[in-house]
């Protein structure tokens, strides 16, 4: 490098100054800096902490060897760098304010909650949000990062050379001129920042110090970008990965290319959401006669518009949108002016980080957000219930049950004619005091079908209106229940039917028995004495025997009448209580098996929904 460098600074900062000379003398030591080694050029530059020696690039510093000497008609001014000592303080880090950390927490659940539902490409770009946000967080909050990005020929370089004051991003003809960003810092401590975007110490420059320009754009940190549309793709990745990571942009187009396809569709219509942190800047308008700078500038602002990107005009918040000549000058104070306000605001990293968190929750907002109301109502509940009941058949048990107890009534109060009649059929046919419920394969596959209708109804019902993913995890978990669901049925049902043995008796029983047997006995009292006269063994008298019997034979099925009325309540109840204690163990067999573990996911779910809610600001 040409010019002397003071070394002898024992407080820490050294001062740099080039020699004086003329145009051709600079542009020669621009390419011999280039052109030597990293070891040459630190023996006379600086790093953020001292000086910078062999190691300077892995070190962080910065190399002043490719700063221009800015030469005007008159003289020729000093491109000063003075870079702070190894005993100066850290900067500050970032730090959100409440409704940013309480929305990137929320986000940080979301995700959390949702990486067993949801893909990791779904995801992806939530946990980017996250990883940029801490990273951003751990950093300066006193310098913002501005990145100024333009297709070719656009002059952003003569853009960030005219800001800086000093020529340091190569301009030209050639196509495409930047091949690599550049950053230049207008104060100490952001070596880090600078860092986090992959650009080396042989890249980062210093502004021509001057008190008016290092007061109005302290903290700035300005990175000139390669061309988007070039023919390079690292160029375009180059422009794609940084733009990903700095505060804000500054848009540079030409009358020419503003309405470009790509810079439109490709950058400003996805970045819409993050009009705050952005500046339009119509370059070149010295091309423009008359008043064609204000109708360009004027369309310029309808496409924005149709872009969806809110323009910052009547105080409102939104995009920047300014009309300058680089070349000339005209319009630079106005720019200046507007990003030194920017920058001493000291609130754009904060707006990226919630302008990226508004983008990501707006991309999840299909697997998330739903305009249906969502859940398992009461009649689903009931309804799953009752075909569960059907599947096992309670209503027949209760039924059966209850023809059980009136049989039984029957044969502890009936006539023993009757009676004997009644044992007779019984040796011929099974007890039936409680009914198998399923006695045939035919009835088997029927009850198995009810109950895999009855969980495709219920699953159905509760994944109505839930996201996809939402949706598929329900009807999994439904399904998942479903398996051994009729073989549980049985085994309750068998456990909770009938007791063994007859039905139980109540108390009036044994008073219908005793009369039931009076009736017998005047029966067979009556008959006897029939017989003795019959035989000669008894005095004939017909009106007394005949009398008995006749009572007993009147009598007998009328209290087995009176028994079987009285009988139909305690029946009835019976019944009900047998219906009761099936429909309570298939319930109970449902809602462990199928119903907890699908309330469960929409339980899930509704915490990730309050959880997206706090994402999006609701």
């Amino acid at each position: 490098m040409e010019g002397d460098a003071d070394m002898g600074g024992k407080d820490g900062h050294t001062r740099v100054e080039s020699a004086q000379g003329g145009p051709a003398r600079a542009g020669a030591g621009q390419r011999r800096a280039r052109e030597e080694p990293a070891h040459a050029r630190g023996e006379a530059g600086e790093s953020p902490d001292g000086p910078v020696d062999a190691d300077a690039d892995a070190a962080g510093g910065w190399d002043d060897g490719l700063i221009a000497r800015r030469v005007t008609a008159e003289t020729e001014q000093a491109a000063a760098v003075e870079v702070r000592g190894p005993n100066a303080p850290p900067p500050a880090p970032l730090t959100y304010d409440g409704p940013l950390r309480s929305r990137l927490d929320a986000l940080r659940e979301l995700v959390g909650l949702s990486r067993a539902r949801l893909d990791s490409r779904t995801l992806a770009e939530a946990g980017q949000v996250l990883d940029e946000a801490a990273a951003r967080r751990r950093l300066s909050g006193q310098h913002t990062v501005v990145a100024i990005a333009g297709a070719t020929g656009s002059g952003k370089s003569q853009l960030f050379n005219t800001l800086a004051g000093v020529a340091i991003s190569e301009t030209g003809v050639r196509r495409p001129t930047t091949a690599a960003p550049i950053a230049c810092s207008w104060s100490d401590g952001s070596a880090s920042l600078i860092e986090r975007l992959g650009i080396p110490p042989r890249l980062r420059r210093r502004p021509l110090q001057s008190a008016e320009s290092e007061a109005q754009l302290r903290g700035l940190v300005l990175i000139d970008l390669p061309d988007h549309d070039s023919a390079a793709v690292q160029h375009r990745e180059h422009v794609d990965r940084i733009l990903a990571l700095v505060d804000a942009v500054i848009w540079v187009v030409d009358p020419e290319k503003y309405a470009d396809a790509m810079l439109h569709e490709r950058y400003l219509r996805p970045m819409a959401g993050h009009a705050e942190v952005m500046f339009i800047v119509l370059n070149q308008i010295d091309r423009l006669p008359g008043e064609a700078a204000e109708q360009v500038l004027d369309d310029l602002r309808r496409l924005l518009d149709e872009d969806g990107i809110a323009l910052g005009e009547y105080g409102e918040p939104g995009a920047t949108v300014l009309a300058l000549s680089a070349l000339t000058g005209d319009g630079i104070g106005e720019l200046r002016e507007a990003l030194g306000q920017f920058v001493a605001e000291r609130g754009a990293p904060a707006r990226r980080i919630a302008a990226d968190v508004d983008a990501a929750a707006w991309r999840l907002r299909p697997v998330y957000a739903t305009g249906r109301r969502t859940g398992l109502s009461e009649e689903a509940r009931d309804d799953f219930a009752a075909r569960l009941a059907d599947a096992v058949g309670a209503t027949a048990a209760g039924e059966a049950a209850e023809r059980a107890w009136l049989r039984n009534a029957n044969r502890a109060c009936g006539t023993p004619w009757l009676r004997l009649w009644r044992w007779y059929q019984d040796r011929r046919e099974p007890a039936t005091g409680r009914l198998p419920l399923r006695a045939h394969p035919d009835e088997e596959a029927t009850a198995r079908q009810r109950v895999e209708q009855a969980v495709r109804t219920l699953a159905d019902r509760a994944s109505a209106g839930l996201p996809a993913p939402w949706a598929q995890a329900v009807r999994e978990a439904a399904v998942r229940g479903s398996q051994g669901l009729p073989e549980a049925l049985d085994e309750l049902t068998a456990r909770a039917g009938l007791p063994p043995g007859r039905p139980p008796r109540p108390g009036w029983w044994p008073a219908a028995v005793l009369a039931q047997a009076s009736m017998t006995l005047l029966q067979v009292a009556g008959g006897l004495w029939l017989v003795g006269q019959i035989v000669g063994v008894m005095a004939p008298n017909l009106g007394v025997p005949v009398l008995l019997m006749v009572a007993g034979i009147i009598g007998g099925p009328l209290v087995e009448w009176s028994c079987r009325m009285a009988a139909r309540g305690p029946a009835r109840r019976y019944g009900v209580e047998a219906e009761r204690r099936l429909r309570e163990a298939a319930s109970g067999c449902g809602r462990a098996r199928v119903l907890d573990p699908v309330a469960a996911e929409l339980l899930r779910y509704r915490e990730v929904r309050e959880q997206y809610g706090r994402v999006v600001g609701v």
